[in-house]
């Protein structure tokens, strides 16, 4: 037993006196109490508003008695999938299944089920029928309305009907939870909490809805994705919780799925407060003997300083989770919580990070955005910067400043995410100077992810020319510090909108720069992003206009493959991509050509034959390609060594960053922008 962690087990509740939990809290993680796991976070929050709370993790879903350990609480069970989608964390885009789980006890995968909020609320109404159930963290803030879900290739209803709850919290829910909290202890029915912000119920009467948009039906949607691509712009234009509108999504038999507004952004005060409680700041000792939680060791020693992101990824689902306002803590808050990290006996004198979603978006975009929200039609930053961005580093530079000086503080790292484009429209120069100065460990990670400006177009990412303007400066820049630092590029293959012509002038400017890179990302249609929509429905939602989706496993592999030309394995793949790319001019001996014929062989650098197939950590799914033929299967200024991992969502529970399985954010979003480090055991992209 451990007083310094909340009960586990009724001998805890005894030794501290508790004959019934408030809150009985079931997650999908193991128990790490570190302001980077939303569990974590929304318990001491609850604590430090007077209630108690128990945390079952990882309950054994197939055994009923595993739900009933901490008794029945007085308010209400709490349910959480953990920190990143199950289904990101169990299989890989192939879906295929992952060998390991950073967040169980040593790594070991299978100890929470798929789709795991469903799961863990029908254990629950197994045996308890109507104590109520709320649910939150990033799987259900995220499958909140109807949805398409890539694994079983359906179009689901929200999570609320699926899951049994009572209530969905949808984003960073301290809010929320404290709300919810206080009303069901003040004697109000679950079903009566129809009114907090960042919250969404069930009802059979409309009424309850203030002033709603009426969203497509989930059978309209089922029968045409044109509709969904429709319900879609509309959610994704309210998503601010200054001009956000109520929606509502109908269901058969006249039920209703409410979405009230987001909450309000925290203040300052608000953030230092959450980030001020007392975390344990590592995993229960009970998971000691079993190796520990490997998702620790990122975050660890890392420091979040701001949530939400107006970058406006569309494969990134951070919109939908944190939000496009960014909030950030102070300078005191975060230094205070660095002596923390400096006073730990394992810390070596590396901060490894100081960030969020995004490192560099420590304040709002602009002035007017906590007053009146952000644009509901227009992005900051895409396709253009906004001429009322507010680009200033200062004071993100100065916290970086402060945390250099601290005592025992050798080297603070930047590994978060950089947004390029921001850096380059600032006119000051010093934040970029010092970045490259003090804040590097040898390679920079930065996310471009294509080349093509069609393709960057459906990304919602900038146009190369913009990301080629910043590798010319950081170059500059290391030149004039003598120093030789590499840039680690993120690139992405089978995004919608990639067709093998634009994945071949990928492989194009890979060999130009030089560039092989060891693994690939593959577009992962997680739940709730714009990405996501287009694959599903073939339209963008922006403009309703068709566009072209690489779904065929064949054809996912050969775009893979272009990315890894020079792997004599990926031989046959890459010839009959560029067959059909009609890029025959490649195949030669020149130097512009990405394979030689058939009868010269390359196996000196590489120590193998070709087989055909794509070497990747998800192997080419089998079948016919869809051209109907059978699916056989360098150094330079960018170090490949540390490419990403496939996972994804970073995200987190009720607190914390989205990330959809391609946020490379190396953070593994909990509530917290840090959080999602772990979780996908990389760093981030941006």
């Amino acid at each position: 037993m451990n007083m310094a962690f909340l009960p586990i087990s009724k001998e805890d509740m005894k030794e501290r006196g508790i004959e019934q939990l408030d809150f009985v809290f079931v997650i999908g993680d193991a128990y790490v109490d570190h302001p980077s796991f939303g569990h974590a976070i929304i318990s001491r929050v609850l604590e430090a508003n007077g209630y108690t709370v128990g945390i079952i993790s990882q309950p054994d879903w197939k055994d009923d008695e595993s739900i009933n350990v901490l008794g029945e609480p007085r308010l209400a069970f709490l349910v959480m999938g953990g920190n990143m989608d199950s289904m990101v964390n169990h299989y890989y885009v192939s879906k295929k299944r992952r060998d390991s789980d950073a967040y169980t006890p040593g790594g070991v995968i299978g100890k929470r089920p798929d789709h795991a909020v469903v799961a863990y609320c029908n254990l629950i109404r197994r045996t308890n029928k109507t104590k109520p159930i709320i649910i939150g963290g990033i799987e259900a803030s995220l499958r909140r309305m109807a949805h398409y879900d890539y694994w079983s290739n359906s179009f689901k209803r929200s999570i609320l009907l699926d899951s049994q709850a009572n209530l969905l919290t949808y984003g960073m829910g301290e809010k929320c939870i404290v709300q919810i909290a206080d009303a069901l202890a003040s004697g109000m029915d679950v079903t009566d909490i129809t009114y907090i912000p960042g919250t969404v119920f069930k009802t059979k009467n409309i009424e309850l809805a203030y002033d709603p948009i009426i969203l497509p039906s989930y059978d309209a949607m089922k029968e045409d994705k044109l509709e969904y691509a429709n319900s879609f712009r509309v959610q994704s234009e309210n998503t601010d919780p200054f001009n956000g509108k109520t929606l509502v999504e109908p269901y058969p038999n006249g039920v209703y799925v409410v979405q009230n507004p987001p909450q309000e952004p925290l203040t300052r005060q608000e953030m230092d407060d959450v980030y001020d409680l007392p975390y344990e700041r590592t995993y229960h000792p009970s998971y000691e003997a079993l190796g520990g939680i490997p998702a620790i060791q990122e975050v660890q020693f890392s420091l979040a300083s701001c949530r939400g992101c107006f970058g406006a990824c569309s494969f990134c689902a951070i919109t939908f989770h944190q939000g496009r306002i960014i909030q950030s803590r102070s300078h005191e808050s975060i230094i205070n919580e660095a002596k923390k990290i400096i006073d730990m006996p394992n810390f070596k004198g590396y901060i490894h990070d100081v960030g969020g979603p995004t490192a560099n978006f420590y304040h709002p975009s602009c002035k007017k955005q906590l007053k009146s929200g952000v644009c509901k039609h227009k992005q900051c930053l895409f396709p253009h910067p906004c001429k009322n961005l507010n680009v200033d580093h200062k004071d993100y530079l100065s916290l970086l400043r402060k945390l250099r000086e601290l005592p025992k503080v050798k080297k603070v790292f930047v590994r978060s995410g950089i947004r390029f484009d921001y850096i380059m429209e600032d006119k000051d120069d010093t934040f970029f100077k010092e970045l490259v100065k003090y804040h590097i460990s040898g390679q920079l990670k930065v996310a471009p992810e294509h080349i093509s400006d069609k393709v960057l177009s459906y990304m919602g990412k900038p146009q190369n020319c913009v990301y080629e303007s910043f590798i010319t400066k950081y170059k500059k820049l290391n030149e004039k510090e003598g120093k030789n630092q590499f840039v680690v590029p993120y690139l992405m293959s089978s995004h919608p909108g990639s067709d093998m012509t634009e994945a071949v002038k990928l492989a194009e400017y890979l060999r130009d720069i030089g560039y092989n890179p060891q693994q690939v990302q593959d577009f992962y249609p997680t739940p709730s992003t714009m990405s996501t929509v287009m694959y599903y429905t073939g339209v963008d939602p922006r403009t309703m206009k068709p566009v072209y989706v690489p779904k065929n496993p064949h054809e996912k592999a050969m775009q893979r493959a272009l990315m890894q030309y020079r792997n004599p394995a990926n031989y046959d793949l890459v010839k009959e991509a560029l067959h059909i790319a009609g890029r025959e001019d490649l195949i030669g001996f020149g130097k512009e050509c990405l394979i030689k014929p058939r009868q010269f062989k390359y196996e000196k650098n590489y120590g193998g034959k070709g087989n055909g197939k794509s070497k990747d950590s998800r192997k080419d799914a089998p079948g016919k390609n869809f051209a109907g033929k059978d699916n056989r299967g360098g150094k330079n200024s960018v170090n490949n060594k540390n490419a990403r991992d496939a996972k994804g969502q970073t995200g987190n529970a009720r607190n914390g960053k989205v990330q959809s399985g391609n946020s490379r954010n190396g953070k593994v979003q909990s509530g917290n922008v840090h959080n999602g480090k772990s979780g996908r055991k990389s760093s981030k992209r941006r």
